[in-house]
C-alpha cells in the first residue's frame, strides 16, 4: 500500500463503519483506481464490498483490475450475483477475461452465466485461447473505420464509439470482411480534409499480432516498433482485437519476475512473495534445493575419485574453492547476458555459432586474467618462502617439507592453466545451455545461477585435478 492509501484507509474504514455514505462517495471520487482498490483491499471482505458500491460504475471496475485475484473472489461472493456483474460488465475485454480466468471454476461458471449475452461471447472468444498466447492479452474494445468513409463521417464514428474504445489515439481500417488493411494515427485523421476517403490516408504499412502468437513475442513488438498499441488479427487476417501497452507491460513483469526466481533456483510464484504462505514458498523451493543437493553429490563423488592426488599433494585442495567459483561465476555471468538477450530478442538460436566464437574470445581473455592472478598468488607465497611446512611427527620431532617451496613455479602454473580451462569451460557452459534449452522448447530461465554452477563444479574439479596430474607429474606427484 502506497502512502496515499495508507493516509486515507482508516478514513474510509471509519466512514464505512459509520454508515456515512453521502460522505464516503464524496471521499472516493478523484482517488485514483489503483489506491481505491488498496484501500478497500485492507478492509475486511464486507466493509469493502459496501464501499464497492458507492462507487461510480467504471472507478469501480478499474479499481477492482488492480485487485489481487483472492481478493477479487471474496468481493464477488460479498457482492452477490448482481452487484459483481455489474462490476464485471463495465471491466475491459482483457481484464474480464484475465479475472475469470484466474477465479475457481465453480465461481467462474457462476459469474459467466449472468453475465449479458454479448459480454458473455466476447468472453468467452478471448478465452477460448491457449494460455499466455496474445489472444487472451487482447481487448475488443477499439475503434473501427472503413476505407470508403470520408474523414468527417470516421470523426463522428469515434466520437459516438470512442467512449467505450480501450485507446482512441490508433484507429484501424478494415473492409468488408473484417479484415485489416491499415492502422491509422487519431492525429492523421484528425488534421486531414473533412471531406478526404481514408483510403487517401492510407500506406497499407502495418505491423500486426497473430492471436495464437506467444505473449513473450508481443512485448518484443511492442518494443521493437514503439506503439502504444498493436491490432491483433486471426489466420484470415481479420481484425479480432487490439493489445494496449499497459497489457504488454504486465506480461512483461511477469516474466521477468519469472526468470529472476527460476534463476535463483526456484520455481516461479504465482502470488505476491509478501501474500505467499510458508508452505507455498517451502513448495517452490524445496524440490529444487533437493534436485541442486542431489547434483552437488557428483561434486563429492569426483573429489574422492582424486583422493590418491589430493593425498599426495594436499596443497592442492587449498584452491579447490577458489577455482571451482570461478568457472560458476564465469558460467553464471554468460547464462544471465543470454538468457536475457534471448528474453528482449536480440539473439536467436541460428546466432549460437556467433555467440560462441565471440564467448571464446571474451572467456579466453578473462581465464587470462584470473590466471594471472592465480599465478601471482602462488608466486607470492613462494618468494616469500610461505609454502615451508613445519610439523611436529609422533615422536615430538618438528618436520619441515619444503617440496612445495622448491616448485611453487610448477604449482603456480598448473593453478593459473587450470583457472584457464575452467573459466573458458564455464563461460562455454553458460552461453550454449540456455541456447540448448531454447531448443528444446523449455525455459532458457531455467539454466539458472545454480544448474550452471553446480554443472562447472563437477566438470571443473575434473579439469583442474587433470591439469595439475599433467604439470605436477614428476615433482609434487
Amino acid at each position: 500500500m502506497n502512502l496515499t492509501a495508507e493516509l486515507l484507509a482508516p478514513d474510509i474504514a471509519a466512514l464505512i463503519k459509520d454508515g456515512a455514505f453521502s460522505e464516503l462517495r464524496a471521499a472516493l471520487h478523484g482517488i485514483p483506481p489503483a489506491d481505491i482498490a488498496d484501500i478497500l483491499a485492507s478492509l475486511e471482505p464486507a466493509d469493502a464490498a459496501l464501499g464497492f458500491r458507492f462507487l461510480q460504475r467504471d472507478d469501480a471496475a478499474d479499481a477492482f483490475a488492480y485487485l489481487a485475484p483472492e481478493v477479487q473472489e471474496r468481493l464477488i461472493n460479498e457482492l452477490g450475483a448482481e452487484g459483481s456483474v455489474r462490476v464485471i460488465e463495465a471491466m475491459s475485454g482483457d481484464d474480464r477475461a484475465k479475472l475469470l480466468d484466474e477465479l475457481p471454476e465453480a465461481v467462474c461458471q457462476r459469474v459467466v452465466a449472468s453475465l449479458s449475452p454479448e459480454t458473455r461471447a466476447t468472453t468467452q472468444a478471448i478465452l477460448g485461447y491457449p494460455p499466455r498466447t496474445v489472444g487472451r492479452l487482447m481487448t475488443p474494445d477499439y475503434i473501427r473505420i472503413k476505407p470508403e468513409w470520408t474523414v468527417a463521417q470516421s470523426l463522428d464514428h469515434i466520437r459516438r464509439y470512442g467512449r467505450d474504445a480501450e485507446t482512441i489515439n490508433v484507429v484501424y481500417v478494415v473492409d468488408e470482411s473484417g479484415k485489416l488493411i491499415d492502422d491509422l494515427r487519431l492525429r492523421a485523421v484528425f488534421l486531414a480534409d473533412p471531406a478526404a476517403k481514408i483510403e487517401d490516408l492510407m500506406n497499407r504499412n502495418f505491423v500486426a499480432l497473430k492471436a495464437d502468437m506467444p505473449q513473450e513475442e508481443a512485448v518484443q513488438m511492442m518494443a521493437r516498433y514503439d506503439r502504444i498499441a498493436l491490432p491483433v488479427v486471426d489466420s484470415r487476417g481479420n481484425l479480432v482485437g487490439i493489445v494496449t501497452a499497459d497489457d504488454v507491460a504486465d506480461v512483461a513483469q511477469q516474466e521477468f519476475t519469472e526468470d529472476i526466481q527460476k534463476v535463483g533456483g526456484m520455481a516461479a510464484l504465482e502470488e505476491n512473495f509478501a501474500e505467499a504462505s510458508v508452505g507455498s514458498l517451502v513448495k517452490k523451493r524445496a524440490p529444487w534445493l533437493a534436485l541442486l543437493f542431489m547434483s552437488e553429490l557428483l561434486t563429492s563423488n569426483t573429489l574422492a575419485y582424486f583422493q590418491d592426488e589430493i593425498t599426495r599433494a594436499v596443497v592442492l585442495s587449498t584452491f579447490i574453492p577458489g577455482i571451482i567459483s570461478s568457472g560458476g561465476n564465469s558460467g553464471s555471468q554468460s547464462s544471465t547476458l543470454v538468457i536475457r538477450a534471448l528474453g528482449t530478442g536480440e539473439i536467436k538460436i541460428a546466432d549460437w555459432w556467433r555467440i560462441l566464437r565471440r564467448e571464446l574470445l571474451v572467456a579466453g581473455i578473462l581465464g587470462a586474467i584470473i590466471g594471472s592472478i592465480g599465478f601471482l598468488r602462488v608466486a607470492l607465497w613462494g618468494w616469500l618462502g610461505l609454502w615451508t611446512k613445519k610439523t611436529t611427527d609422533a615422536a615430538g620431532m618438528t618436520v619441515i617439507d619444503t617440496s612445495v617451496q622448491q616448485h611453487f613455479y610448477v604449482l603456480a602454473a598448473a593453478i593459473s592453466t587450470s583457472l584457464l580451462g575452467i573459466v573458458l569451460w564455464g563461460s562455454i557452459m553458460g552461453a550454449m545451455l540456455p541456447l540448448v534449452l531454447k531448443k528444446c522448447g523449455l525455459d532458457p530461465a531455467a539454466s539458472s545461477t545454480p544448474f550452471v554452477a553446480t554443472l562447472v563444479d563437477v566438470t571443473g574439479i575434473i579439469i583442474y585435478f587433470t591439469t595439475a596430474m599433467l604439470i605436477l607429474r614428476g615433482t609434487l606427484l
